[in-house]
């Protein structure tokens, strides 16, 4: 992996995810070649160029494109579970269109490789809850859930009809203290830790025994580079790969920060978001990444629970 070859663009690079992979891509090839971009200016990431960039504009996403060499392309931007379901639409609209936008230059030859982020948003009630297959059946009930499978569908469909290298993760709930959590179902397991050090209680938008598929986001970031870094042989999976750190409930975490904080109390108040996360698994089979690529994980809960709450600074 020379520094001088690949030109990396982050799409979406002020998000949770975004930041910390520009920090990750940045090490490996060089912050002079990676070009974050986003729809306002973020200071946390003045270590790299900046281009201004609507996903949905793309003539501006071309321009950027043409102008840096960009040989490949983070596509990160999307509207996420809670906050696509308060805005339909135009969650539709800014993950499909920017989506199809990517997939065109890639298949127009402009750049050479895509990553996609899907979600365990994909399956839906009717999905096996339980150690969720990689092949299930797929009927997502939100809107973000409904565009990322329809997402993968396209990926698929890009790589067998054009050979465009597109590389996808279906990302559990992701656990992270660099960056602010973006509007997901999954959240609560970060505001958690932030109300345990400053107020030693929490009230969680979920009912206790809410079982969830999780990961450390350094887990997450991991795994996304050793996807995108394995030999295109490897990726036998065009639409997007199971991917599993850890399953637990409110209550199981909440137990795990008592013995760091024991005066710590939860309450439980389940708003619109419970049934969000009653229509997703609460474990992940991801037997293919595993064979295909090499995937493990490194967090267990203890592991990420200490991990959080010594990094945290209120």
């Amino acid at each position: 992996m020379s520094n001088s070859t690949e030109k990396i663009l982050i799409i979406g690079a002020g998000g949770q995810i975004g930041l910390e992979l520009a920090f990750e891509l940045g090490k490996i090839y060089g912050n002079a070649n990676i070009v974050a971009s986003d729809i306002k200016e973020n200071t946390a990431l003045s270590s790299y160029i900046f281009e201004t960039l609507d996903a949905l504009n793309k003539d501006q996403l071309f321009a950027i494109v043409k102008k840096h060499k960009i040989t490949q392309v983070y596509h990160l931007a999307a509207l996420l579970s809670a906050t696509g379901e308060q805005n339909p639409m135009f969650a539709w609209k800014l993950n499909m269109e920017s989506l199809f936008h990517v997939l065109d230059l890639a298949k127009e030859k402009h750049i050479q490789k895509i990553y996609w982020p899907s979600s365990i948003a994909v399956f839906g009630p009717t999905t096996p809850r339980l150690n969720t297959p990689q092949f299930t059946v797929m009927e997502p009930s939100t809107i973000y859930g409904i565009s990322k499978q329809a997402g993968e569908r396209w990926c698929e469909w890009y790589f067998h009809k054009y050979n465009v290298d597109v590389r996808s993760i279906r990302y559990p709930g992701l656990i992270g203290w660099k960056s602010a959590p973006g509007g997901g179902t999954t959240d609560y397991a970060v505001h958690i830790f932030y109300e345990a050090l400053k107020n030693k209680s929490y009230t969680c938008f979920l009912s206790e025994t809410t079982a969830l598929p999780m990961m450390h986001m350094e887990d997450a970031i991991r795994a996304t580079l050793e996807l995108m870094h394995s030999p295109n042989e490897k990726i036998k999976i065009r639409g997007s790969y199971n991917l599993s750190g850890l399953s637990f409930n409110p209550k199981q975490i909440a137990e795990e920060i008592k013995k760091h904080i024991p005066d710590f109390k939860i309450n439980y108040q389940p708003d619109f978001r419970q049934a969000i996360a009653d229509s997703w698994p609460q474990s992940i089979n991801d037997l293919e990444a595993r064979e295909h690529w090499g995937w493990k994980e490194y967090y267990d809960l203890p592991k990420l629970v200490a991990n959080m709450l010594s990094h945290i600074k209120i």
